[in-house]
């Protein structure tokens, strides 16, 4: 057979995404930076498992409805640049496939070329060494076998996927970096592990192709219950944001607490995170079992019985609106509208009290999807929408998400630290133009130099630095600026390196597990050391860094 049809086609495509999803966490770890952070595997997988799910609702697949699937679910599910460089890659390859009947060797060779032709577009500079030259590596393969007469597809995956394993091990020669760290570009790892799913069902490996339904999906299914059925009261759902990954025991363990405590349980656990849908009678138990892993975020508590009261008094308060036909007038468009991305109670309340009408809740530790950002435009009623991204990872997924507004001009501020995002909306005036407004912002966050303070999950060397798992880090984004055992001296040394004699304004931003008392005794040291220099201390509340400083 040297000829895939739309059956087997998605086949493939559901076995790339669950091989991208079994190694997820081991793509995380192929970080640069040993942070608690390491989120590649993860936006990777959510991405095209945002695409699986759309394939695996469909009956009678054709390669024009796999192709329409693919392209919608990944470009909407598109999270981090890795995730958005991968839809792309199914963006272009899907193109070329949607209007025929089968794949054979040239039509591979095409599509692969188009997927790498508009994932390099997509990327304003494209950068070596990364996911983007192992599919180019691969497109350039798969031209050689079909210019050379090949007809065999399995010869073409099996040749594409050894090249994009030989391209792979060659990219800490062209990224500096990633040879300074000892490890391989996650994004290309990523896209191997997904040419390796393709490779397998083609040749009949046995795969579980089913996927997992989500807590949302299964919440959503859970029908409406009469009050006499609901045996536990309280819908609870929360996130867990572990300290450290949980074992297949610890996982196992608390899913039989929870079954001990109600029903309905869906949990999912994800990298870094926990997610948890439980009901039950005692919502406090569920939480106070869930802090011994670590830290909680997304709670939600709603008394069932009340709800089911509730929804009944809806419904008849609708009907009565209905026919009385009551409008409610919307709120008046208005000029201008911003978005935020943020994480963070402190962090949160700065942008809303500087004007922000949403915020998306992510950041370095989860990146929010192209779906979430579009999701926030449709809620805000203005004619002109600023996006601050606020981190260098969500800056193509904004940018993708413009392109898919049409009623509303989308204007992408590329902040890539959260003082940078501050800074713009400080530096907005109401009186000046939109393209005034984006000139006289984009100058200012081009002055703010960011540090965070984290701690290391590795031992490593970058930049001469040893650094051993546990010490606490100073980074700026590029480089490691100071490293120790202790958090107070790691920051001072970081300030230290940001602050020049242009600086007139530190700013000190302290995360979910410092005290107010210790953040002000860092604050009046900061002020000590650099007295010529106005300090400003507030509450972030992020979790992961413990602190934020920006230098002005």
């Amino acid at each position: 057979m040297n000829t895939i049809d739309a059956q087997l086609f998605a086949k493939m495509f559901l076995a790339g995404a669950k091989n991208l999803e079994s190694k997820k966490e081991w793509i995380n770890e192929l970080n640069v930076f040993p942070v608690p952070d390491g989120d590649t595997g993860t936006n990777m997988t959510m991405t095209i498992m945002s695409a699986a799910r759309e394939i695996a609702d469909i009956d009678e697949p054709n390669l024009e409805n796999l192709s329409k699937a693919i392209s919608s679910g990944s470009l909407r599910g598109a999270r981090g640049n890795s995730g958005v460089i991968l839809s792309q890659l199914f963006r272009g390859f899907t193109k070329a496939i949607r209007d025929k009947e089968a794949i054979d060797v040239p039509l591979m060779a095409v599509a692969l070329e188009k997927a790498v032709e508009t994932a390099y577009k997509a990327v304003m500079k494209p950068k070596e060494g990364t996911i983007l030259t192992v599919a180019r590596g691969v497109s350039v393969k798969a031209r050689e076998l079909a210019d050379a007469g090949c007809e065999d597809m399995a010869e073409l995956l099996a040749a594409i996927l050894a090249e994009a394993e030989v391209v792979l091990e060659q990219t800490p020669e062209l990224l500096p970096v990633l040879k300074q760290a000892g490890v391989v570009d996650s994004g290309g790892q990523g896209f191997v592990e997904v040419l390796r799913g393709w490779n397998d069902a083609y040749n009949g490996v046995e795969i579980d192709y089913t996927l997992e339904e989500s807590a949302a999906a299964a919440a959503k299914a859970e029908p409406v219950q009469e009050e006499v059925d609901i045996k536990f009261g309280y819908c609870t759902e929360f996130i867990i944001l572990l300290e450290r990954p949980l074992r297949s025991r610890q996982e196992k363990d608390l899913k039989e607490f929870l079954e001990s405590i109600g029903d309905s349980i869906v949990m999912v656990a994800d990298d870094d995170i926990v997610k948890v849908h439980v009901h039950t009678n005692d919502p406090g138990m569920a939480l106070q079992r869930a802090l011994t892993y670590g830290q909680l975020s997304n709670m939600k508590i709603d008394n069932m019985r009340l709800e089911h009261k509730e929804t009944l008094f809806k419904k008849a308060e609708k009907e009565a609106g209905e026919k009385a036909a009551v409008q409610v007038p919307e709120e008046p468009r208005k000029d201008v509208g911003f978005i935020a991305v943020s994480v963070g109670d402190g962090l949160n309340e700065i942008f809303e009290s500087l004007g922000a009408d949403q915020i998306i809740t992510g950041g370095q530790t989860m990146n929010p999807s192209t779906e979430d950002i579009l999701k926030a435009v449709d809620k805000v009623n203005a004619d002109h929408i600023f996006i601050l991204p606020n981190n260098s990872n969500i800056i193509l997924a904004a940018n993708q998400a413009k392109s898919l507004v049409k009623d509303k001009d989308i204007i992408v501020i590329p902040t890539k630290t959260i003082p940078q995002g501050i800074t713009a909306m400080i530096s907005f005036v109401p009186e000046m133009s939109i393209e005034e407004n984006v000139e006289n912002i984009t100058s200012e966050i081009g002055a703010v130099k960011t540090g965070e303070v984290t701690y290391a999950v590795r031992d490593t060397t970058i930049d001469d630095k040893e650094i051993k798992c546990g010490d606490y880090m100073g980074i700026d984004g590029k480089t490691v600026l100071s490293v120790g055992a202790d958090v107070t001296q790691v920051t001072l040394e970081m300030v230290n390196a940001m602050v020049d004699e242009s600086t007139e304004l530190i700013s000190l931003y302290y995360g979910e597990d410092v005290s107010p008392e210790d953040a002000q005794k860092l604050s009046d040291r900061i002020s000590e050391l650099h007295a010529d220099c106005d300090v400003e201390m507030q509450r972030g509340g992020q979790p992961i860094y413990y602190y934020i400083v920006s230098a002005e």
